[in-house]
C-alpha cells in the first residue's frame, strides 16, 4: 500500500495550529468563569446560564461548519483556508472576552453573552476544518496516531504556557500605571499577548501543512452526508466518548484556582523579588497538570500499540476515575498530595486525547468505506462539538454548583461552599470519567477492523 507520508515539517507546522487554539481554550477553562466573577462582576448562576445557553448553539453549529468546509474549493485546499480566514477574528474577539467595559450590571451580562457567542462561533470556524485536516494529511492509522500525539504536544505546549505566563503577565500589566494596582487592565494586556502569539502560530500552521488524501468520491450530496452520519454509530459513540472526556477536564480545570483560594486559602508559591512578581501556587498546579498531559500524550503511542487505542483509553480512564476520587480526601495542607495526584490525573487524560483525535479519522475512514461517499468536515465536526457539549456540561454545572453550595465571590467561604469546591475537583469529574469507559467498551473499530479497512479505501483510491 502507498500511504501519505508525513515530513517532520508537516507534523510540527500541524501541531502550531493546536498551540494556538488551545491557548485560548486553556484560558476560557481555567481562568474565564473566575475572571467573570471575580473581576468583571457578574454571578456565578448567570455565567453558568449563559454557558448554556451559548455552548448549546455554538455546538449546534459545529456540523454546519464541517458541511461548509467539505464543500470549500480554494487554491490551498478545503479545510486549510480557514486558518488563513478567521485566525485575525480569532485574536481579536479572545481580547475582547477579557475586556472590561464601563457598563452596567445588565450591560454586561449582555457584553458577556455577545462576545462569548462570537468568540465560540469564529473558534468552530477554525477549529472544525483544522481538526479535518488531520483526516486528509495521510490515511495511515498510525502516522495519524503520531500526528495527533504531534498535535497534543504542541496543545498542552500552548496551554503550558498560559498557565504558566497568565498571571505573572497579569501581575506584572497590573501594576503598569503604578499606584492601585489594575487587574481588569491587567487581564486585557496579557490577553493582547496571547492573541498575537495565537495568531502567529496559526499562520505557521497554515504555510507548512498540505492536503494529500483525495475522496473516493469527490461529489455528494448534503443529504447523502446526512444520511451517511446519521448510520456511523462510531462516531456517535466517540461523540458520546469526547463529551464525557471534556466533561472531566472542564470541571476540574473550571474549579481549580476556586479550590486553592478559597479552600486552600494560601495561594503564594514563592517570590521573584528582582521582577517584583509571586508566582502561586494554582499557577504551579496548572504548569505541572500541562507537564503530565504532554508526558501522557508522549505514553500513548508506544502503549496503543501493544494494547490498541480501545485498551488504553479504557486503562487511562478508570484510573482516573479512582485517583479523583481520592482526590476529595487529601487534606487541604498537604500540597504535595495535592500536587502528586494533579500529576497523576493529568497524565491519564493526557493519554486518551490523541486516541480520540485519531478514532475520528479512523470514523472518517469507516464511514466512506461503508458509503463510498467522505464527509471528513462533517465527521470531525463531532471532535468540536464534543469539546463544546463537555465543556457546557461542565462549565455550567461548575457555576451552578457554586451558587448551589453558596459561593459568594472575594470573601470567606462557607463549609458548605469549600465542600462543593472539593466535589468539584474529585467525585463530579469521576462521573466522566466512567462514562468515557462506557461508551469506549461498544466502541467497534480496532486495530484489525481499520487494517481492512484501509486496505480496501487504498485500492479504490487508487
Amino acid at each position: 500500500m502507498t500511504f501519505q507520508k508525513l515530513s517532520l515539517k508537516e507534523k510540527v507546522g500541524y501541531g502550531f495550529g493546536d498551540a494556538a487554539a488551545s491557548m485560548f481554550w486553556k484560558l476560557f477553562s481555567m481562568y474565564l468563569m473566575f475572571f467573570y466573577t471575580d473581576i468583571f462582576g457578574i454571578s456565578a448562576t448567570v455565567v453558568g446560564t449563559m454557558f448554556l445557553v451559548t455552548r448549546i448553539w455554538d455546538a449546534s453549529f459545529d456540523p454546519f461548519v464541517g458541511i461548509l468546509a467539505d464543500r470549500t474549493k480554494s487554491r490551498w485546499g478545503k479545510f486549510r483556508p480557514y486558518l488563513l480566514w478567521m485566525m485575525i477574528p480569532f485574536g481579536i474577539l479572545g481580547v475582547f472576552m477579557f475586556s472590561t467595559p464601563n457598563l452596567g450590571p445588565t450591560g454586561k451580562i449582555v457584553y458577556a453573552y455577545v462576545t462569548y457567542s462570537l468568540m465560540m462561533m469564529v473558534y468552530s470556524l477554525i477549529n472544525v476544518p483544522y481538526a479535518s485536516l488531520m483526516g486528509v494529511m495521510t490515511s495511515d492509522g498510525k502516522q495519524r496516531t503520531t500526528l495527533a500525539s504531534y498535535r497534543m504536544i504542541f496543545a498542552f505546549s500552548g496551554s503550558l504556557l498560559v498557565l504558566a505566563a497568565a498571571e505573572p503577565l497579569v501581575d506584572i500589566f497590573s501594576k503598569m500605571n503604578g499606584g492601585a494596582i489594575n487587574l481588569k487592565m491587567g487581564w486585557q494586556y496579557a490577553a493582547i499577548v496571547f492573541a498575537l502569539v495565537a495568531v502567529a502560530f496559526f499562520f505557521i500552521c497554515f504555510s507548512w501543512t498540505k492536503e494529500k488524501v483525495k475522496p473516493v468520491v469527490e461529489k455528494t450530496s448534503l443529504k447523502h452526508d446526512l444520511k451517511d452520519l446519521w448510520a456511523n454509530r462510531p462516531w456517535f459513540i466517540l461523540l458520546g466518548a469526547g463529551v464525557a472526556v471534556i466533561f472531566f477536564n472542564s470541571i476540574r480545570d473550571g474549579a481549580a484556582i476556586y479550590y486553592f483560594k478559597y479552600y486552600v486559602t494560601t495561594q503564594d508559591a514563592f517570590q521573584i523579588n528582582s521582577l517584583k512578581l509571586t508566582i502561586t501556587l494554582s499557577s504551579m498546579y496548572f504548569v505541572l497538570g500541562q507537564a503530565a498531559n504532554i508526558l501522557g500524550v508522549v505514553l500513548a503511542i508506544p502503549v496503543s500499540s501493544r494494547i490498541g487505542k480501545k485498551g488504553t483509553f479504557m486503562t487511562a480512564m478508570l484510573l482516573a476515575t479512582v485517583l479523583s476520587g481520592f482526590f476529595y480526601f487529601i487534606d487541604r495542607s498537604n500540597t504535595t498530595q495535592i500536587f502528586v495526584m494533579q500529576f497523576l490525573i493529568s497524565l491519564c487524560a493526557g493519554i486518551t486525547l490523541p486516541l480520540i483525535w485519531s478514532m475520528y479519522a479512523d470514523a472518517a475512514d469507516y464511514s466512506e468505506w461503508k458509503t463510498k461517499r467522505r464527509a471528513t468536515g462533517l465527521i470531525f465536526s463531532a471532535s468540536s462539538m464534543s469539546q463544546k457539549f463537555g465543556w457546557t456540561i461542565g462549565g455550567a454545572l461548575a457555576g451552578w454548583l457554586l451558587g448551589y453550595y453558596g459561593f459568594q465571590a472575594n470573601v470567606v467561604q462557607t463549609e458548605t461552599a469549600q465542600n462543593g469546591i472539593r466535589m468539584m475537583l474529585s467525585f463530579f469529574p469521576a462521573i466522566g470519567t466512567m462514562l468515557g469507559v462506557l461508551f469506549m467498551f461498544i466502541y467497534p473499530l480496532n486495530e484489525t477492523k481499520m487494517k481492512e479497512i484501509g486496505e480496501d479505501l487504498n485500492k479504490l483510491r487508487k
